[in-house]
């Protein structure tokens, strides 16, 4: 599962590692996460693609539109407690117990409210269609047993991100298993959302049997009102930028669904899967670079804007590296995948994956953002993308349909990443280096 340093990186690279322990730790925990990822996109494209080729274009919508509608609301169930959880198990180890429990308690708050939401939502969405409350009432179930992901959490802050491998990629790899056995046996629709439930509760076990193992106990853990205070206090930016970004990245299927057709949501569906497939790279290598971000930017105004520069530039690389060949190809793609019964789909996939440029500007602009700690305008910005998502949606999917939906996604994309930048005076720096990147992509 891990990528393994030693086997990828050059020898005077592993020699500057070697020398430092704990960079060592660093970069094997950066690994496990990337080879889970890989090892998960993998898997999930696999059954994706069977699933799509077994429901056919309007069976896939209605799943799709079910799935998108529970995806909005995952922000509510976690509180976006993750980082600030992390932040807290490094600061004060000594509350290790008291910060999974409280973690445990607003999070479990978090996923009942956000099954009620889906309720009220569907019910109001489409109140007519009894398979669509099914879908989103067993899939919005899984919100109830996500506070143990809190578990996941205490792991990542010890740089031990294997134990998440060895008990959510488990309860992954053997839900895909399941998943293709339904396939098989012709199972209805139903029976693949209660495999999504199976998988957040069989992946919640693994977490306690790991956790259980290494000689902790749920029984330690304790509630504390000054902790909960705090993680409330300092969340709801976070949360608000959370529900705006997946509100931004899912309600295009949502207003498809609903004004359209479910056999359209299912063509689009099947372009977004494609499109997104590798969308991880950029935020992995991201997430990796950003201590030699923040590094930079203490040490000299000029060398951060460099590095920036070249992050900006890589993911440009990145990019077309990826969309290029997948536009001229996305009807052979598409055919070869999903089958001719998604043709529709091969033309929006040839702009949407398009999109793809912008979100790697995204992942590096974060970098940047929260290096100078300017949240709010990063909040801002993506209320803005979103406003903007939602209005184009209303104004092109009546006339243009599922296309519609791809131009609005890449108008809103740009302006959020790059447009926005020019509104904005400290960030109108970074909207000319996006723009340089974009005409003079570089591998590094």
């Amino acid at each position: 599962m891990p990528l393994h340093w030693k086997k990828i990186l050059p020898g005077f690279i592993i020699r500057r590692i070697e020398s430092h322990p704990q960079l060592q730790g660093i970069v094997s925990n950066t690994g496990w996460m990337m080879g889970d990822k890989i090892f998960r996109k993998a898997i999930g494209l696999v059954v994706g693609v069977l699933l799509a080729r077994y429901l056919g274009p309007e069976l896939f919508g209605e799943f799709s539109y079910a799935l998108a509608l529970v995806t909005i609301l995952t922000p509510v169930a976690l509180l976006s407690i993750d980082m600030l959880a992390i932040r807290q198990f490094i600061k004060q180890p000594s509350a290790r117990d008291q910060i999974l429990g409280t973690s445990f308690v607003l999070m479990t708050a978090g996923g009942v409210l956000a099954f009620i939401l889906a309720l009220v939502l569907i019910f109001q969405l489409r109140p007519e269609e009894t398979l669509l409350h099914w879908l989103v009432g067993i899939l919005a179930a899984s919100s109830l047993f996500q506070a143990f992901i809190i578990i996941e959490f205490w792991f990542e802050s010890q740089l031990q991100w294997k134990f998440n491998v060895y008990a959510k990629t488990s309860a992954f790899f053997l839900v895909s298993i399941f998943k293709i056995g339904l396939i098989l046996i012709e199972a209805p629709l139903v029976a693949f959302a209660w495999a999504v439930l199976a998988e957040t509760i069989a992946g919640s076990i693994g977490l306690l049997i790991v956790f259980r193992s290494r000689g902790d106990t749920l029984r330690a853990w304790t509630y504390s009102r000054s902790i909960a205070a705090s993680f409330l206090k300092d969340s709801w930016p976070l949360i608000a930028s959370a529900l705006l970004a997946v509100i931004y990245m899912r309600i295009d299927q949502i207003m498809i669904g609903t004004m359209i057709s479910s056999a359209e949501l299912g063509n689009y569906s099947v372009a977004v899967q494609v499109s997104e497939v590798w969308i991880f790279i950029p935020v992995v290598i991201c997430s990796s670079v950003f201590p030699a971000i923040v590094e930079a930017e203490a040490y000299s105004e000029e060398l951060f804007h460099s590095r920036m520069q070249q992050l900006y530039r890589l993911m440009a690389f990145l990019a077309y590296a990826v969309a290029l060949p997948i536009a001229l190809f996305s009807t052979e793609i598409v055919n070869l995948l999903f089958s001719t019964a998604y043709a529709d789909a091969g033309p929006l996939l040839a702009f949407l994956i398009w999109t793809g440029i912008f979100t790697g500007f995204g992942a590096a602009r974060h970098q940047f953002i929260v290096a100078r700690n300017w949240t709010r305008v990063n909040l801002v910005t993506i209320a803005l993308g979103c406003s903007l998502n939602i209005a184009l949606n209303l104004l092109l999917i009546p006339k243009h349909g599922a296309m519609g939906a791809v131009i609005a996604t890449l108008i809103s994309h740009w302006f959020s990443t790059h447009g926005s930048c020019f509104l904005f005076k400290p960030l109108r720096k970074t909207g000319w280096m996006i723009t340089k990147a974009m005409l003079y992509p570089k591998f590094w």
